[in-house]
């Protein structure tokens, strides 16, 4: 392993002759396990913590349309459907 520096070296042997200490009819997920778990739940807690800062900087209350604004209002409601309406109040 040339490329590798002189700690991460030490490191890598210390690892393979711990796991030959390992009894081989135990299966445990071991130090290693508990490293990756650990930094998952670190990564997990960190894009948690940055969700929420950008969700504080969301501006959820929506600005008036101007176009509508310069739109004619609605008609007012014509004799047509006052008629119909006292039509359906005779019939019930």
């Amino acid at each position: 392993m040339p490329d590798m520096s002189a700690s991460a070296s030490l490191a890598m042997t210390h690892l393979v002759s711990f796991a030959k200490e390992v009894d081989e009819d135990k299966v445990t997920p071991g130090v290693l396990g508990f490293i990756v778990f650990a930094a998952m739940a670190l990564a997990v807690w960190a894009l948690m913590k940055s969700m929420s800062r950008h969700m504080n900087k969301v501006d959820f209350t929506q600005a008036p349309d101007p176009e509508a604004e310069q739109t004619e209002p609605a008609e007012p409601e014509t004799a047509d459907t006052e008629t119909s309406g006292q039509s359906k109040q005779k019939q019930g």
